[in-house]
């Protein structure tokens, strides 16, 4: 069993929504609300969910680049909440986070060589004699020319800016790296290469990601475990080959009956989900998905469902539907 890198508990991210002439506070957004879960050391742990589920905010949560409400996150034994600032600058050079927008992510004020010479000085883990060393070891890690070093980010394709901002991730040898939406902006045939590109890296560094992304497909081809997330909260999460073999939520269901699919014979129902996504302001009572669930009963309204395990080794599911594991069904 691979060591435990990250523990999650009961992670809660308010935005609080303003408004009248004194901007006092009106509603509450629950962003993320009361997830728990594990990262182990190198794996690749994907979430997904429609735009809005808390996907990049419990990503972006997790190193405290948003502050979360409530909850622990434990990395490597340290509670990352009880840091100060001096602490956190230290222990962020091993949590390290990809941007979907390559180009946005990047100071176009700046040279490459200048981008990845700040990362560098501000962690100080390269003498200074060496740093232009390692600058180029890591246009070449990533797949560039180190010449391209000096170049600005204007002058780079969004792919190769991409693999610019993969290098600056490395720069200062994180072991987890958070990759948010980190092929969406780039065409098909280029996710592709940058697809295969971390997941050599991670073989090669030993590299654990949490890679957020909407695209299953793309979770298909890099994951070794799947979260599946629906109005801020964690609806299912199970081993890749588990989740995509036998999907034990509903929600989940109708995700993956949404992949297209290459095949002529035995195509897929697909299900279709009625209705829109309820606000976050004011989730749903009972199951939040029970306002768009095809199997819904009165218990889905007025209780709300357990993460519990549900038959295969490591899947979680939260649906009253769900065939609970039988070591455990006298607790739901």
């Amino acid at each position: 069993m691979p060591r435990e890198l990250m523990k999650v508990e009961h992670l809660k991210k308010y935005f609080p929504v303003k408004g009248g002439l004194l901007g006092r506070t009106m509603q509450t957004l629950k962003a993320v609300d009361d997830v728990s879960f594990s990262i182990y050391e190198g794996e690749t742990l994907s979430i997904v969910g429609e735009s809005g589920c808390g996907k990049s905010t419990t990503g972006r949560a997790l190193l405290r680049l948003d502050e979360p409400t409530e909850g622990q996150i434990r990395f490597q034994d340290t509670d990352l909440l009880k840091l100060g600032k001096r602490k956190l600058r230290q222990t962020r050079k091993d949590m390290q986070i990809i941007f979907q927008d390559p180009f946005g992510s990047l100071n176009p004020k700046q040279t490459i060589q200048q981008l990845l010479y700040e990362a560098l000085d501000i962690q100080e883990i390269v003498p200074r004699g060496k740093r232009i060393f390692r600058i180029a070891e890591l246009m070449e890690l990533v797949g560039l020319h180190p010449d391209t070093m000096y170049r600005y980010p204007h002058e780079f394709s969004g792919g190769q800016r991409q693999r610019i901002g993969i290098a600056r991730a490395l720069a200062v040898e994180p072991k987890l790296i958070v990759c948010d939406e980190a092929v969406s902006a780039l065409d098909v045939s280029v996710q592709a290469q940058i697809l295969n590109l971390l997941k050599s890296l991670q073989q090669q560094l030993k590299l654990t990601y949490l890679f957020i992304s909407h695209d299953l497909a793309v979770v298909r081809h890099i994951s070794d475990r799947v979260m599946v997330m629906y109005l801020g909260k964690v609806v299912e999460i199970a081993p890749k080959a588990s989740l995509f073999r036998a999907p034990q939520h509903p929600y989940t269901q109708a995700l993956l009956s949404a992949i297209p699919s290459v095949r002529a014979t035995s195509p897929k129902e697909k299900i279709i989900l009625k209705g829109e996504i309820p606000s976050p302001l004011n989730p749903p009572q009972g199951c939040r998905f029970h306002t768009r669930c095809p199997l819904a009963v009165e218990r889905c309204v007025n209780e709300e469902p357990l993460l519990m395990p549900v038959g295969a080794e490591g899947h979680f599911a939260a649906c009253h539907f769900a065939p609970k594991d039988a070591c455990h069904s006298d607790s739901n």
